[in-house]
């Protein structure tokens, strides 16, 4: 198979879909890779690496996109790349469809196999192709949050550990989860004051567990996130539901009632956001105002580390990957139906039940069309 990197053009995204080591994988398995010229200069990567491993270096995403039969990509594909798919065109990355209708409209249009990473599953449960970015995200929201609280940045002008004498800051949690738990680490590492809330006992008997008694474990119900929420100084929001949109948990009114230059940092921005005034910002302009509280709502939070970020990636979807060039994309995923969750799209059906429901599009079984 003809496997496509283009570069990514989604704003300050540096990432890249294959490193040179995943290409040599490629190679070694009988397949050419194309790689747009200065797709790796994010990482470090620069063109005659990604020869060396053995892939052609391309001039332009067109050509990358007019002759590979799959794509592999970190970011959803922006206008201008969803208007160079083509019918039966396999694409492989993060979609977040959901809150996302004009992405779904040129998916559907474009006749392409959109397979997203993010609804992929595993046999417990989990989504191992979100996992590594959401482990990334959760302590960049540490992070950016104590960047935020600094009186330059528009926060309250407070050191999120404090100092001897001098209470750090109250910091809380939405959601115990893979993001959360990386969050809850990085926080209590800082030696902030740290609660989390969650709507699942055996989540938060696991944290309580991990952490012990330096980190307050809360039943979510709507008095206990008013309460916290409206008390703290930095809100971490790492809500998920795979594949749909996320729940607008916290509301203008809770936003309203806490201190000047508190600071949110909304992780479930790419699912639409669990904050009622969240709207999807950007690395180069990541925050503003509302109600004297700031609003930190970048939707690749991983991309601002993205040597990191790309290998942690790869690390896990590069076997998913290889089964799609090795066996074709219908095999590959029909003897896994774990790695068929992640169709979202095929060939101008939505065949991902939470895609569907939210957007109020037919949803059609992916096993189904995958028989024909």
């Amino acid at each position: 198979m003809r496997i496509g990197v283009p570069k990514e053009i989604k704003n300050h995204e540096y990432r890249v879909g294959l490193t040179a080591d995943s290409v040599l994988e490629f190679v070694a398995h009988g397949h050419e890779v194309l790689v747009e010229t200065g797709a790796g200069a994010g990482i470090g990567s620069d063109d005659e690496l990604y020869r060396a491993a053995g892939a052609t270096i391309v001039g332009t995403a067109g050509e990358v996109f007019e002759r590979a039969e799959m794509i592999v990509k970190v970011k959803e594909p922006q206008a201008a790349e969803r208007a160079m798919l083509r019918p039966g065109q396999i694409l492989f990355t993060y979609l977040h469809l959901a809150p996302d209708p004009e992405q779904t409209k040129d998916l559907i249009a474009s006749g392409a196999v959109c397979i997203a990473y993010e609804t992929v599953t595993d046999s417990r449960g989990g989504l191992p192709l979100l996992a590594p970015m959401s482990q990334v995200a959760g302590r960049l929201a540490i992070q950016a949050g104590a960047y935020c609280l600094e009186r330059a940045h528009g926060g309250a002008g407070m050191l999120l550990g404090g100092i001897p004498g001098v209470e750090g800051a109250h910091v809380v949690v939405i959601g115990g989860g893979m993001v959360g738990e990386n969050a809850i680490q990085m926080a209590l590492g800082m030696a902030a004051d740290v609660t989390v809330l969650d709507r699942n006992v055996e989540v938060l008997q696991h944290l309580a567990r991990r952490f012990g008694p330096s980190l307050n474990t809360v039943y979510s119900q709507k008095a206990t996130l008013e309460r916290y929420v409206t008390d703290a100084d930095l809100v971490v929001g790492a809500v998920l539901i795979p594949g749909a949109s996320a729940p607008k948990l916290v509301t203008r009114e809770m936003i309203a009632r806490m201190r000047p230059g508190s600071v949110l940092v909304d992780v479930a921005i790419d699912q639409g956001g669990c904050f009622q005034t969240s709207k999807p910002t950007t690395h180069a302009e990541p925050t503003y105002v509302v109600d004297g509280v700031v609003h930190y709502c970048v939707a690749n939070m991983p991309g601002a580390v993205p040597k990191t970020s790309t290998q942690a990636l790869n690390n896990v979807t590069l076997p998913y990957a290889l089964a799609l060039a090795d066996k074709g994309y219908k095999a590959a995923l029909m003897e896994n139906p774990h790695f068929l969750d992640g169709l979202n799209v095929h060939k101008g059906e939505v065949t991902h039940p939470a895609v569907a429901e939210a957007q109020g599009l037919d949803f059609v079984e992916p096993a189904s069309v995958l028989r024909g």
